[in-house]
This record gives C-alpha cells, sequence and structure tokens, in this order.
C-alpha cells in the first residue's frame, strides 16, 4: 500500500528532507520559491508551470520522485524526527 512519497537519488538513496502525502507535497519542498498549494490544484496554466520547475530540478539534480509503503515512510519519520502522516 502506498502511504506516501519521496524523493530518491541517482544512487538510489531515499532522501527524507523530501517526504510528503502527495507528488505535489514533495514537489513543493523541491521548488526554490513558494507555490500555492490551492492554485496548484485549480489553475491548469499555475501547475504546468510548477510541473516544469519540479521536474526541471528532478532533471538538474538527478532525481526522481518514487512512492514508498507506510512501513518505510514510519522509519523514515523516526529517523528525521516527524512523526509519519504528519506534514514536514
Amino acid at each position: 500500500m502506498n502511504s506516501g512519497w519521496i524523493v530518491r537519488d541517482s544512487s538510489g538513496q531515499l532522501l527524507a528532507d523530501f517526504i510528503g502525502g502527495s507528488r505535489l507535497e514533495v514537489g513543493r519542498k523541491l521548488v526554490p520559491r513558494p507555490y500555492d498549494a490551492f492554485r496548484l490544484h485549480v489553475s491548469s496554466s499555475y501547475r504546468e508551470l510548477f510541473d516544469r520547475a519540479v521536474g526541471q530540478v528532478l532533471r538538474n539534480r538527478g532525481w526522481e520522485i518514487v512512492p514508498i509503503p507506510a512501513r518505510q515512510r514510519a522509519g523514515l519519520g523516526a529517523m528525521t524526527g516527524t512523526r509519519a502522516g504528519a506534514p514536514a
């Protein structure tokens, strides 16, 4: 069962600083400027700009956003000092 999403680097390491309940949440942590969560859901053109910015960060760093199972997410939460399922 998919419990969340996380960034995996080019060497296969999971980056616990970039964990979230959705791909969108993880993407918002990656981009250098803040994107409004509401506008991302209601404006397709705003979402396209955001998707481009996230894609550029991922390509430049050789990273990808991948799903993680609930058990693995709970362990990562313990490593980072956050509660699994809680917003970071």
